[in-house]
């Protein structure tokens, strides 16, 4: 089966909803494409507040935020396609998805936005060792299984990983009757936000570890205990600091990685630094007209910028499609430097006119102490 469309966005979080809207706002016949059975990507799950807060200024939980882009998305009569997976796309634009229903497609488009958000860093992944039983978790696994599922997985957790998403649930969890017997982080700071270090841990007595890590996993059909030791400077493990800490269940909060298996398919170079699509200020790639936005991108901190981004990415893949993209002078690279990992967009387009204000997502290298600066030369 064959499908037509100026403008495709794949993926239905909140950055794939916000290119849809502003894509379809723009006069561009928009299809969304979503490999799940609802639109809302994680927000669904994340049912504490914290999202809103830049757009809506409102303090609302993840649902009651994905609901207003939802809403919108609905009273715009987008097109979408709900489980149906993108097998792959094209540097010309073409996608190939399938789904249940309307078996194999091929989707013509003027342009396409990525928006696959990211998936969590798993135990293989930061190679952790030990015995191989039942109760090591990432911490979106467990958020789901609680707050969607009704399912408590275990009654004893330790925590690896300072993340929000791992202080979030430390909260959930000793609400719902567990026992969070603390978190522990191989950095020597805090990699969350302060507001959830002091909301999540510090108000529910939750202990904090820092330059600490798992040195192994303990246990044969369940996790019968772990054990912690001390990181030095070199992030490696200090012999004599072990530590063996009965419990049931080890929760990771390690990290996540931008998805894009669909991006290197098409050609579109990645950014070693951040996992994600190098992308101009217009969150166009290196091949004409497919644009991305959100954490396929880089990691963001919160879910109100992810959705501007998705926002920019979608005027832009609009303008692509109806051949009225701005013409530029050249571009200038972001060249990251001391104390910083990385810069999205990595290159900025020189307008021919003023283009007005650009947002730059920085991620740094090491804590600060003291307010830092930015200097761009």
């Amino acid at each position: 089966m064959k499908k037509n469309y100026d403008v495709a966005v794949i993926g239905a979080g909140p950055a794939g909803l916000s290119a849809a809207i502003e894509a379809e706002k723009a006069g561009a016949k928009t299809l969304l494409i979503e490999r799940g059975n609802e639109a809302g990507g994680i927000l669904p799950q994340c049912i504490h507040n914290g999202f809103g807060s830049v757009i809506f200024k409102k303090d609302l939980p993840g649902p009651a935020y994905a609901r207003e882009f939802i809403t919108r998305a609905r009273e715009m009569n987008i097109d979408t396609l709900f489980d149906t997976m993108a097998l792959d796309i094209t540097p010309c634009r073409k996608i190939y998805a399938t789904n249940s229903n309307e078996g194999f497609m091929e989707i013509n488009t003027r342009a396409i936005v990525l928006a696959m958000g990211c998936r969590e860093r798993t135990r293989s992944q930061i190679k952790i060792p030990g015995t191989r039983p039942a109760g090591v978790y990432t911490a979106g696994m467990v958020q789901r299984l609680v707050n969607i599922e009704g399912f408590m997985p275990g009654k004893e957790f330790v925590i690896l990983g300072s993340g929000d998403i791992g202080m979030i649930m430390a909260r959930r969890l000793t609400l719902e009757g567990a026992r969070v017997i603390k978190v522990v982080e191989l950095l020597p700071y805090l990699t969350g936000l302060r507001r959830n270090y002091v909301q999540c841990l510090l108000d529910f007595s939750i202990p904090l570890e820092l330059s600490t890590t798992i040195n192994s996993i303990n246990g044969k059909n369940r996790v019968e205990s772990v054990e912690t030791v001390k990181t030095g400077p070199d992030l490696k493990p200090i012999p004599g600091t072990e530590e063996t800490i009965p419990c049931d269940s080890l929760l990771l909060s390690v990290g996540l990685i931008p998805e894009n298996e669909l991006s290197k398919k098409a050609g579109i170079e990645i950014d070693p630094l951040t996992g994600g699509p190098f992308v101009d200020d217009n969150m166009a790639t290196n091949i004409p007209g497919i644009f991305a936005a959100g954490n396929v991108v880089t990691i963001y901190d919160l879910a109100d910028y992810v959705s501007m981004a998705g926002a920019k990415a979608g005027r832009s893949a609009a303008a692509f499609a109806a051949n009225k993209s701005e013409d530029t002078a050249g571009f200038i690279k972001i060249i990251p430097g001391e104390s910083v990992r990385s810069a999205v967009p990595q290159k900025i387009n020189i307008p021919a006119k003023d283009a007005g204000g650009l947002t730059i997502e920085i991620r740094a290298l090491r804590e600060f102490s003291s307010p830092a600066s930015v200097e761009i030369k």
